[in-house]
């Protein structure tokens, strides 16, 4: 047993590595802002506005809490670790090697399968984007084989699937049915990170700039259309609430919300490519984190006050969906943010294509897959066999994957990294302050944290008290699975009181950790299903490979 939580001391000289270390502070928030504002802006947000109404905002308050919370914590291992490897090396130096594992595997998981969903959303955008200037591409070559297939069990109103499927030209007894411009967008983004960091800089830094302009363009056109009474649409009870659908329409948008913030913590996977990663590092991910969570919430706040919050069911191109005919009819602004949100979401890509090869590299480093995967190209000094094999991981799932399956399968494996990351930012010894460097400043959770939980349940009970009712009434099947995940939740923080009483832990982590517990209670049986099964393919390869390989069996 003491094999399997065998931990990894890893150097705090800055200087190791193979890696060229170009990137400054601004070129890490340039790198936050492309991979945080991209398929989160201009597509999940539709189905999040549709799910919790405008009080989408207070998901999006506490997406941002908990992940500035979680962000210091990645600051923190990133001031001791420089490292390529982000919460895979930071759980191995904490936690132990089969800890590691779980979240190296989890963290294929968001960058690899995040990748095929931001994909297809660079799809949507092009093909619609294509139909304005004229050009039509052929439905059955614009989405997967599994949603038109879907759509047309399911009785779906939606013309396009049902035309791919009607359309579609067979072979034996095969349609063929692909997104070809979501395969095409992943090979030209594999060329691209396998061309170097400097390249993929300078590409990134300039498509940023754009997504930027246009989205202060679509705040500044649209404040003058804001309808405040749209902030405020009736519920089915006729009452008029910026949560019409309850606080459990808004934790039911978890799944888009989170997504639009995952982003942020393939960062760290650059620490081998940053100058002074025990600096810029952490600056980097907070301003970028910062200033991304304000956009959110003026953009969220804009689309809600322009058009009713029902219309935004099935949306997946929001921003340009609000400029359309039936809406604020302005077609220039239709067409302006539908052309800049392919190169918006293109920087998603970029970052995410980045970061997985980083995460295989560390793995294959310590053993636990195979060296091959380790390999960095002499001149373009990237992980080469690892870019063209992420590649191939996130194009092969585009021909028989949907997008709801994998933006829920993708949020949970992050949150679940997120959660022990802040947890193991707890077990870590107190260290030196250098000047220049990062440093957590500690705070005793003693006494705060309990009064700080305990005040907010008796708040939420008196300012959410149906949401309560329900929660404690279990003969009512309605809600049944987010009620056991919230009565978890509430036990689990009855024992962090403890813990933070007893233990005298550290504040800034401890709220990290409840913080990211609460996101997860928004995550349905399905997904940890489907969780627990990719989770138990892994332990399968650790077991069979990565634990006999593992360079710890040398030291």
């Amino acid at each position: 047993m003491n094999s399997l939580f065998r931990r990894k001391q890893y150097s705090s000289d800055p200087n190791q590595g193979q890696l060229n270390r170009v990137l400054g502070t601004w070129d890490i928030v340039f790198f936050g802002i492309a991979a945080i504002i991209g398929a989160g802006s201009f597509s999940s947000l539709g189905e999040a506005i549709f799910r919790g109404g405008p009080g989408v905002i207070i998901l999006y308050l506490i997406c941002g809490f908990a992940c500035a919370f979680t962000a210091i914590c990645y600051a923190e291992f990133a001031s001791r670790i420089p490292t390529a490897g982000s919460a895979y090396t930071y759980a191995y130096a904490s936690f132990g090697e089969l800890i590691a594992w779980v979240i190296g595997w989890a963290l294929i998981m968001e960058y690899s399968f995040g990748n095929i969903y931001v994909a297809f959303s660079w799809s949507d955008y092009f093909t619609s984007f294509m139909s304005r200037i004229g050009i039509h591409i052929p439905d059955y070559l614009t989405c997967s084989y599994t949603e038109a297939k879907k759509a047309v069990a399911g009785g779906s109103l939606n013309k396009e699937l049902i035309n791919a499927w009607n359309t579609a030209p067979v072979i034996g007894n095969l349609k063929v049915i692909f997104d070809l411009p979501a395969l095409m967008i992943n090979g030209i983004i594999t060329w691209l990170c396998y061309q170097g960091i400097k390249e993929s800089k300078n590409f990134n830094n300039f498509f940023v700039l754009l997504k930027l302009f246009v989205i202060l363009l679509v705040i500044a056109v649209g404040v003058a259309y804001v309808n405040t009474g749209n902030w405020f649409p009736t519920n089915n009870e006729g009452v008029k609430s910026m949560m019409p659908n309850g606080f459990s329409g808004v934790m039911s948008a978890v799944s888009g919300v989170f997504f639009a913030y995952i982003g942020f913590d393939a960062l760290s996977v650059l620490s081998e490519e940053t100058k002074n990663p025990q600096r810029d590092l952490p600056r980097g991910m907070m301003i970028s984190l910062g200033l991304c969570t304000a956009i959110y919430i003026v953009l969220t706040l804009t689309l809600t006050g322009l058009v009713d919050y029902r219309k935004f069911d099935g949306v997946g191109d929001p921003l340009a969906f609000v400029f359309q005919k039936e809406n604020l009819n302005i077609p220039w602004m239709e067409f302006v943010v539908a052309l800049i949100a392919i190169v918006a979401i293109t920087t998603v890509l970029l970052v995410f294509q980045m970061g997985q090869p980083r995460i295989w590299m560390a793995m294959s480093r310590d053993g636990l897959i195979p060296k091959k995967f380790q390999e960095v190209h002499s001149k373009n000094k990237v992980p080469s066999f690892a870019t063209i094999v992420t590649g191939i991981v996130v194009g092969i799932p585009i021909f028989f994957t949907d997008k709801t399956f994998i933006l829920d399968f993708t949020s949970i494996g992050t949150i679940f990294a997120f959660v022990l990351v802040c947890a193991g930012v707890l077990t870590l010894p107190p260290k030196e302050k250098i000047k220049g460097r990062f440093h957590m400043p500690y705070i005793n959770s003693k006494y705060i944290f309990p009064i700080v939980f305990l005040g907010g349940l008796i708040f939420f009970y008196f300012w959410q008290p149906d949401f309560f009712h329900t929660l404690l009434n279990w003969g009512d099947p309605i809600e049944g699975e987010f009620r056991l995940s919230m009565t978890i939740y509430i036990i689990l923080n009855f024992v962090l009181c403890y813990l933070a009483f007893s233990k005298n832990l550290s504040l800034i982590p401890l709220v990290g950790l409840s913080s990211c517990l609460y996101l997860l209670t928004g995550m349905t049986h399905n997904n940890w299903f489907w969780f627990g099964l990719w989770f138990a393919i892994g332990l399968v390869i650790y077991f069979t490979y990565g634990r006999k390989h593992s360079k710890l069996n040398k030291a």
